[in-house]
């Protein structure tokens, strides 16, 4: 029976780590989001610095899990909603994912917004040790970390949350 305590401890301890707790001190809400440099698929090359002044959603993803592929509708749907107003997304594919299957998937799907390869792990390092995904991170105006998601948004919630980061100033 004691065993059973043991690992129901050992769960929910993991479980907070994942959930957030351990995640927000490496990296959460308020802090700032780290200056990354990166090149989208197209070949051009930029920094997460440069994005300041829009809300980002970056978008932490692989081909080979199936709540991303199930989401990106929604991310594509939103980013279309809210472009125009100062929004951007920004999907960063996972180190392990094969580029040609990122490749293959942004073509095919038509995704209107850049698509980053990580192929070194760097850009999952510095936005806190991300190895979960979906893990999406919304970034407001002055850089700063708002919300971090561990799964599938509510995109409602997202919206809303949106919605008032790009109404201030």
């Amino acid at each position: 029976m004691k065993s059973a305590h043991y690992i129901a401890a050992a769960i929910v301890t993991v479980a907070l780590g994942v959930s957030g707790g351990l995640a927000f001190k490496i990296l959460g809400a308020n802090d700032v989001a780290p200056d990354v440099g990166y090149t989208l698929l197209d070949g051009s090359q930029s920094t997460t610095r440069q994005l300041r002044g829009k809300v980002v959603l970056v978008n932490f993803w692989a081909t080979s899990c199936t709540t991303c592929v199930h989401e990106m509708p929604k991310i594509v749907a939103t980013h279309e909603k809210f472009k125009a107003r100062g929004y951007e997304t920004l999907a960063v594919a996972m180190s392990h994912d094969p580029p040609a299957y990122v490749i293959n998937f942004a073509e095919t799907r038509k995704l209107p917004f850049g698509v980053v390869i990580d192929n070194t792990g760097q850009f999952a390092k510095r936005f806190g040790e991300v190895q979960l995904t979906p893990t999406s991170v919304l970034i407001n105006k002055r850089g700063e970390i708002v919300k971090r998601f561990v799964g599938e948004p509510d995109f409602v919630a997202l919206h809303q949350l949106v919605e008032k980061l790009l109404a201030e100033t």
